[in-house]
């Protein structure tokens, strides 16, 4: 699995400490360093069950530059919004964890940290 963290974040840093605590194989991405680009966007997404606005962090300086609260959120809409994020990472909501069994969370909580983990033997 993969996790997408902002080493700055007290929720990722709870996330990686509860991935440590079972022995989670996993590895980071530091997305502020190496940001996704749209089409991995799209994907993730996806994998997420979730559009684009629902992972987008509105508060951040460079969402309110760009008026985002704003902005309409219909299916055409979707371009713009995963534009945004692939130009200003520090929009996307954190941590992200990716399962390879193909599915995705915002892992905001120790509780959803643990539903992305497979099942103890």
């Amino acid at each position: 699995m993969e996790i997408w963290i902002n080493p700055r974040c007290g929720k990722c840093r709870s996330a990686l400490t509860e991935l440590e605590a079972v022995g989670a194989e996993y590895t980071v991405r530091r997305y502020l360093e190496d940001p996704p680009t749209a089409a991995e966007l799209e994907q993730v997404l996806k994998r997420l069950s979730l559009e684009p606005w629902d992972i987008t962090r509105l508060d951040e300086q460079a969402a309110k530059d760009a008026g985002m609260k704003q902005w309409t959120r219909e299916p055409g809409d979707r371009v713009r919004w995963i534009a945004a994020l692939a130009e200003h990472p520090v929009l996307i909501q954190r941590p992200i964890i990716t399962a390879d069994d193909g599915h995705a969370i915002v892992a905001r909580t120790p509780e959803a940290v643990k539903s992305i983990l497979p099942p103890k033997a």
